[in-house]
């Protein structure tokens, strides 16, 4: 029989040697990782409270292979919608945000670690642009929600805008369509990061866009194919039925500049324009 002590002796022995075998573990796995360690951190807190707080669930599958480049697009209704992209991809995914929050003092360390892309709210980024496609034609991940701010009407989505069109079209990748059900939103991002919820995504098939790619460069084929990828967000939400509109002059940024929910997650959708390729 082993006095008390010992037992006790014996079982913090025991504990230290699965910590021990659960930190080496950690340790090769996130060398293994196309991750960094700091992006390893994140996007494992990212899970979760994705899956603790936010309960999120997911139907269908992310099909494009580790190094195939795509356009990731879905509906908008929350700044922490990036949040169940990730969860859904497990790629990282670079978003184009606007430029103002990558350089905020205190959130610039966020979006410099998730890799996003700063783009200016005002006309065609051109810069930003170029980036996004590179990376998307060098097999990485953009997204980029067609709405380009958040949509807190009663409609299933606002207008949507042809740039993710556009970027996939010079980029020759397909765009992967995802809708999120349910995502947190009360007018504010720290109070959404904070806000339960219950949240599903709906995984869609690539829409292979290789019958459009000689019309790179044609405002009819960003509109036909922003018009596509919104139609089959829709199918995916359940609203077959449902008709998108593409933004006109009248629904520019600059009326929802003063939005409570345009924060740093809310992507800046780059407009279709006369980017180089």
């Amino acid at each position: 029989m082993f006095s008390p002590m010992s037992t006790e002796l014996v079982s913090a022995a025991i504990l230290a040697g699965l910590a021990l075998a659960l930190g080496g573990r950690a340790v090769k796995a996130l060398r293994r990782s196309p991750l960094s360690t700091p992006q390893s951190l994140l996007f494992g807190l990212n899970y979760v409270m994705s899956r603790v707080l936010w309960r999120a669930t997911i139907s269908g599958t992310f099909d494009l292979p580790a190094g195939s480049g795509a356009i990731i697009v879905s509906n908008h209704r929350s700044p922490v919608d990036p949040s169940f992209l990730y969860l859904a991809t497990r790629r990282v995914v670079r978003w184009m945000v606007a430029r103002e929050y990558c350089v905020h003092p205190a959130m610039a360390w966020f979006f410099r670690i998730v890799e996003s892309i700063p783009v200016g709210r005002g006309g065609i980024d051109t810069a930003a642009t170029r980036l996004a496609i590179r990376h998307a034609r060098a097999g990485g991940l953009v997204g980029m929600f067609p709405e380009g701010r958040i949509n807190n009407t009663s409609s299933l989505m606002i207008p949507g805008r042809s740039g993710a069109a556009m970027i996939a079209l010079r980029a020759r990748v397909p765009i992967v369509p995802i809708h999120i059900q349910g995502s947190p939103y009360n007018g504010s991002v720290f109070g959404s990061v904070l806000m339960p919820a219950k949240v599903h995504l709906t995984i869609g098939s690539p829409i292979d866009l290789s019958d459009f790619y000689s019309r790179a460069d044609d405002r009819a084929a960003h509109r036909e194919v922003t018009l596509r990828l919104l139609r089959q967000i829709a199918v995916l939400a359940g609203r077959a039925e449902y008709e998108p509109r593409i933004a006109g002059r009248n629904d520019r940024r600059p009326a929802a500049r003063g939005r409570k929910g345009d924060v740093p997650a809310s992507t800046a959708e780059t407009p279709a324009g006369d980017a180089n390729r």
